[in-house]
């Protein structure tokens, strides 16, 4: 069975354009899976309905076997646990040091009042360290999230998502604000939590040749319909081209270079 299902997922913003139309895959255990297509394609609010943050108009999403759009309130808090969430402009606290930040990843777990108060047991400590230290940030732990950079910033990011043990990670253009090497060194952290944990990555991008170095499985979106579902290996210039549109004529140029080399 697929840890994610998605039937035919139709979102509206205006009542005339259609965000996502007729949207319909699953993903299995495990997978790596990059999103790809132009700016306002509906990448993100594709994400935004796995979890949601924004409702579809029509259709059905299960996660682990649970449809998700029946939920209450209560089951649905309970179903995000599952599904952890890791943004552009990283959502952090910039007042708070990394390791609150990431113990924020375990809010889901805990009535309001011990949320408000910040308690926190000592495994859930020892486990936020834990995962600190594979992501590389050990020297910043009590550092304000105000000092790091954007790479640090979108590490602690991932650590948060992490700690709530996922089952999904859902990464909306998490390289959008990056240098080239910060890119690198998130894409690989986020390679390994696919390859190592057995969590599900679902990553959007736009940069078509990182899509094609890291993902088991590319879906191309453009207007909001689902235009290719395949491995890199089967992405070819013309479907590049049924994807970007206009955009596509430096990205084929990129795709020639990479299989020239």
């Amino acid at each position: 069975m697929a840890l994610l299902e998605l039937k035919n997922i139709t979102k509206y913003y205006n009542q005339v354009i259609p965000a996502l139309d007729n949207v319909s895959f699953s993903v299995d255990v495990g997978e790596f899976v990059s999103i790809i297509g132009p700016s306002g394609a509906g990448k993100s609010t594709l994400l935004r309905c796995i979890n949601r943050m924004v409702e579809a108009n029509s259709g059905e999403i299960s996660v682990d076997g649970v449809i998700s759009s029946s939920l209450t309130k209560k089951k649905l808090r309970t179903l995000r646990t599952k599904i952890g969430m890791i943004f552009q402009h990283y959502n952090l606290v910039d007042r708070l040091t990394v390791i609150e930040n990431v113990l924020h990843g375990r809010l889901g777990y805990k009535s309001t009042l011990a949320g408000v108060l910040g308690r926190y047991s000592q495994e859930e400590k020892k486990q936020a360290l834990r995962i600190i230290r594979i992501l590389g940030l050990e020297e910043q732990v009590y550092k304000r999230c105000d000092q790091l950079s954007g790479g640090q910033k979108q590490r602690v990011g991932i650590a948060r998502a992490l700690i709530q043990n996922p089952k999904i990670i859902l990464c909306d253009e998490p390289i959008a604000s990056l240098d080239p090497n910060a890119s690198k060194i998130i894409m690989d952290h986020l390679r390994d939590i696919s390859t190592e944990m057995g969590i599900t990555v679902i990553v959007n991008l736009h940069q078509v040749e990182i899509a094609l170095k890291y993902s088991d499985r590319i879906i191309g979106v453009n207007k909001g319909k689902v235009v290719f579902d395949g491995s890199p290996l089967e992405l070819t210039a013309g479907q590049i081209q049924t994807i970007y549109g206009s955009e596509s004529e430096d990205l084929i140029f990129d795709l020639g270079q990479r299989h020239a080399g």
